[in-house]
């Protein structure tokens, strides 16, 4: 009976250890560890939510010449007939291997779709200059894509695939400008050749611009994140905690430093809808060279009446502006009335605007607001080579530095310039305030500080009295068209 009395004890205590232990292992989770849960949650949603609509990108570079880029350097030392003959022997060669050959995929990069009958975002580096082009879908599927359209100042392409009949999965494109700095950030691509990779961060910055040298032209500013981007996540999405893509991923600043940078994808949209329906994105543009007038500080110092704008520093000699009421030094506040403060502000209205139809600007000139009409033009081909401007290098000087005759006939045929009102450039010291803003012979300087001078005598008037601690503003014609320069000594 003892013995039956212990048993029974020695199963109440189990039970009771046992109840114990399913009471600790079911109790609620902590506030915190459930919301890291959901967050973990949410991360893993949008990753399978948008993975599907993401591709790999494989593409075979055209090699029409020799086997690698370095070559053309190579033809273009050769004679003109010796490097002909040598294209055509490269190309025979591709051609008659082509037929045996299984296309060797030599680059790659990401896509994602956004359209069910097959069009594809990604970068324009991506798939320039290919020769063949494979996409892939994470089920496997692959097909042959199609370049049908390319613009490099945003560096967007779309390509364009046969689904043959099937629904194809496509991302939503959110809307970039709600896209706040701090909120998390997913990148999805195929950096390394490592397909569907899913990194995670945050939006780090927005409006970043001036990422690239001499992008003077490139009217978009850039989304910065630092989710890892790597080569291979070039034209992949980054993705907001929605499942909406806010970008297209487009460079990186150095490997393993988590700067990486996309095109918002409001911009993004804007160029594919063109690219689709007309093969190629038209810019307009005005044909003038700008700053942010808060970039300019001590030139600012010398305007009254206006603290925001965009300062014109040029006019091309082709461009829409050259025979309009534009004048340098004029700070454009508005475009039809919207407030513009920064060179991509006023690029950004323009963009879109109907080639040939007047845009209406508000200016601040010689301490007055004006308005004025000015008809843009289309952005030309060469566009990139027209603004490739020399870095500047800062010197200290007290005088201007220049020698100017009166221009005559003579000096007109030899420095290769047209005989204008103004006073020609025929030396520049050296270290000069003229030579740090390259200022050069053969520039013909029209006004100082406005003043109109067209003789040396009016050019040394107009300098009397002009203090360089100050500045002054020298307004000219010279390569390309007409520009200003503020000299000023740095007082260092």
């Amino acid at each position: 009976m003892k013995l039956i009395k212990f048993n029974c004890a020695s199963l109440a205590f189990a039970i009771t250890l046992a109840a114990g232990f399913l009471s600790a292992s079911a109790r609620e989770p902590s506030p915190e560890l459930e919301i890291a849960r959901k967050l973990n949650q949410a991360f893993i949603g949008v990753a399978e939510e948008v993975s599907p609509a993401v591709v790999v990108v494989r593409v075979k570079q055209r090699q029409s010449q020799l086997d690698a880029e370095d070559a053309n350097g190579f033809l273009e030392m050769l004679p003109h007939e010796l490097r002909r003959r040598l294209e055509e022997q490269f190309d025979k060669e591709r051609n008659e291997r082509r037929p045996t050959r299984r296309p060797d995929f030599d680059g790659q990069g990401s896509g994602v779709v956004i359209r069910e009958d097959g069009y594809i975002l990604t970068n324009r580096h991506v798939v320039e200059n290919a020769e063949e082009i494979e996409v892939r879908f994470k089920d496997g599927t692959k097909y042959t894509a199609a370049v049908r359209g390319m613009d490099p100042e945003s560096d967007i392409a779309v390509l364009k695939i046969d689904p043959k009949g099937a629904r194809l999965p496509v991302a939503r494109l959110g809307d970039s400008a709600r896209t706040r700095v701090g909120e998390f950030a997913i990148a999805i691509g195929a950096p390394f050749e490592l397909d569907y990779s899913v990194t995670f961060g945050h939006v780090s910055a927005k409006g970043r611009g001036k990422l690239v040298p001499y992008d003077v032209m490139m009217d978009q500013d850039f989304i910065q994140t630092d989710a890892s981007i790597n080569p291979g996540n070039s034209g992949g999405p980054l993705i907001n905690i929605e499942g909406e893509v806010i970008g297209i991923n487009t460079m990186i600043r150095g490997l393993r430093t988590g700067i990486g940078f996309a095109v918002p994808s409001n911009l993004a949209r804007e160029v594919a809808e063109k690219l689709i329906i007309e093969g190629k994105f038209t810019r307009a543009w005005l044909g003038i060279t700008i700053e942010a007038l808060n970039d300019r500080k001590e030139y600012q110092k010398t305007l009254k009446g206006v603290d925001n704008g965009v300062l014109v520093t040029g006019v091309l000699t082709n461009g829409p502006s050259m025979d309009s009421d534009l004048e340098l030094e004029d700070v454009i506040t508005a475009v039809d009335g919207k407030s513009v403060a920064s060179a991509q502000d006023l690029k950004r209205e323009i963009r879109l605007k109907p080639i040939g139809q007047a845009v209406s600007l508000d200016v601040f000139r010689d301490g007055k607001s004006m308005r004025i009409k000015v008809k843009p033009g289309e952005l030309p081909e060469d566009r990139l080579a027209i603004n490739k401007t020399p870095k500047r290098d800062e010197a200290e000087s007290k005088n201007l530095g220049v020698t100017v005759r009166a221009i005559t006939r003579e000096l007109a045929e030899e420095y290769g310039v047209k005989k204008m009102p103004g006073v020609i450039v025929t030396d520049v010291e050296r270290g000069s305030l003229a030579e740090v803003r390259l200022i050069k012979p053969g520039d013909v300087i029209t006004k100082v500080n406005r003043k109109i001078v067209t003789t040396p005598k009016e050019f040394r008037e107009a300098l009397q009295g002009v203090d360089l601690k100050r500045g002054v503003s020298i307004q000219l014609f010279g390569d390309g068209g007409k520009r200003f320069e503020f000299l000023k000594e740095s007082g260092d």
